[in-house]
């Protein structure tokens, strides 16, 4: 080959390479190509409702494309998700936020219509949020230990939120590892079960961090431990269960988990375009402001991670529930 045509053949290559280039990052960027819609699988005015709004707003920012938050509560998160995992012809502009709800609606409700882990994409954990080891500031438990030995000779009482929260399963996973007397008592939403608890109708609850932070240091509530896998910086002085050292606690590390998923069928470059608009949400100002006032943290996983997360959450719930003998 002369010099002339091999320096015509590597321009016409160079030109191919060049508009694969192109046409492939056009087509990244192609996605949205409508508007954005965020399930929310909660009735409007819980974390999980307030927390999707401010994603949002500021996801759409990052997207210059409308992000339409909308509401489908009903039967612990699963008729919302329920409807994501049927899919359709808007599944490939349609997220959801996802909670521990997701993976004990598999523990309790034996016949769901969709798998929680195959039937989605994961695309990243939001936020997570420590739950708390309450008593009543009255209470005479100082520590963990004494609780557990007085459990051990008598029933306790604890409160939740609603048969399968996260609330509810972290009180029935304690009481299972560490063999004690503990009946459940169900309320209508933490609002109707932290009164019971202040004013000492129940022994105990495993409450979310933002419910009970502000009676913790006012002195209304006490701390006995946190359920996460380190101490929180908004309790530092209270231990978490894990560290116990007895009981079998150190198995104990469970938080409430916020983070969006889509369907399956979900388009890899839609997947790459919201990972990227994600990113730079979490690290805005804005947001991080907003998890520090929930007494949450970042989340940290995203994708495959994520999902194994899931797995591995949806395994625990279904051993905790058939002890407990819980089902729906």
């Amino acid at each position: 080959m002369n010099k002339l045509l091999r320096t015509a053949c590597l321009a016409a290559v160079g030109s191919t390479l060049t508009l694969g280039l192109t046409v492939s990052s056009a087509t990244a960027n192609e996605w949205p190509t409508d508007d954005i819609r965020l399930v929310v699988p909660y009735a409007p005015g819980g974390t999980t409702d307030v927390l999707s709004r401010r994603v949002a707003d500021l996801l759409q920012q990052e997207l210059d494309a409308n992000v339409v938050v909308e509401n489908r509560p009903g039967a612990g998160s699963t008729v919302g998700t329920g409807r994501l995992a049927r899919g359709g012809r808007d599944a490939d502009h349609t997220i959801l936020m996802a909670s521990p709800g997701h993976t004990i609606g598999a523990a309790i409700y034996p016949d769901l219509s969709y798998d929680p882990v195959n039937d989605f994409a994961f695309l990243q954990n939001m936020i997570d949020i420590p739950n708390v080891m309450v008593v009543p500031a009255d209470s005479p438990y100082e520590s963990v230990i004494e609780f557990v030995e007085a459990a051990k000779e008598e029933n306790m009482t604890f409160s939740h939120s609603g048969v399968g929260s996260s609330i509810h399963m972290s009180g029935e996973l304690f009481k299972t590892l560490t063999e004690t007397n503990m009946t459940a008592v169900p309320f209508a939403g933490s609002g109707a079960a932290l009164p019971a608890l202040l004013g000492g109708d129940v022994d105990v609850s495993f409450e979310n961090m933002p419910t009970v932070l502000s009676h913790i240091r006012s002195g209304d509530l006490r701390a006995l431990a946190v359920t996460s896998a380190e101490r929180s910086e908004f309790l530092p002085d209270v231990p978490t269960l894990s560290e116990i050292g007895e009981y079998n606690l150190d198995q104990f590390i469970t938080t409430a988990w916020f983070g969006l998923i889509a369907h399956n069928s979900f388009p890899e470059e839609a997947q790459s375009v919201m990972q990227e608009a994600l990113n730079k949400v979490m690290e805005r100002e804005e947001f991080l402001d907003f998890v520090e006032q929930l007494g949450a943290e970042p989340g940290q996983v995203s994708g495959e991670e994520f999902k194994q997360f899931i797995v591995a959450e949806v395994e625990r719930w279904e051993n905790v529930a058939e002890q407990a003998g819980i089902s729906q």
